[in-house]
């Protein structure tokens, strides 16, 4: 088996269970969100805070928010998980449409969560290391399938 191919079944595993868990991460924000329990909802995501802290009444565009956040790792999630299929089969519009929205959601949840002090390194960062791990893997695949860096 060649070491492209390596790669991209490694990175396609990798974007499964990051889509997965970004699925789940979605629904259970929203599930929170429907139950009226928003400081549940942002304990669940900024899980290195104090929940006492977050208890307040918070208004309803608040939950809204929030809301629209587990709504966005829902659909996040979704797309990767779709990707890592056809990214498993070397597609070049999986690999980067993964790339994309997958790197650039975990770009966003490290420069404001993870910096910020808000999570725990389990599940969060851990997850933002799979997703940088899976972008780095299937480049580097892609790049080397497609000879551009001198490896095969």
């Amino acid at each position: 088996m060649k070491t492209y191919t390596i790669l991209l079944k490694t990175s396609a595993v990798l974007w499964f269970i990051w889509g997965a868990v970004h699925i789940l991460a979605g629904v259970m924000t929203d599930k929170s969100i429907l139950s009226g329990d928003i400081a549940g909802a942002i304990g669940g995501i900024a899980d290195a805070v104090d929940p006492g802290t977050l208890q307040m009444d918070y208004p309803d565009a608040a939950g809204a928010v929030i809301g629209q956040h587990g709504f966005n790792l829902l659909w996040i999630g979704l797309t990767t998980l779709i990707c890592c299929f056809y990214s498993w089969k070397g597609n070049k519009n999986a690999i980067f449409l993964a790339a994309l929205t997958g790197g650039l959601a975990d770009l966003g949840y490290f420069l404001f969560m993870d910096l910020g002090g808000y999570v725990l390194f389990m599940p969060g960062t851990v997850m933002t290391l799979v997703s940088g791990t899976a972008i780095v893997l299937s480049l580097t695949a892609y790049f080397q399938r497609a000879g551009l860096t001198g490896h095969v």
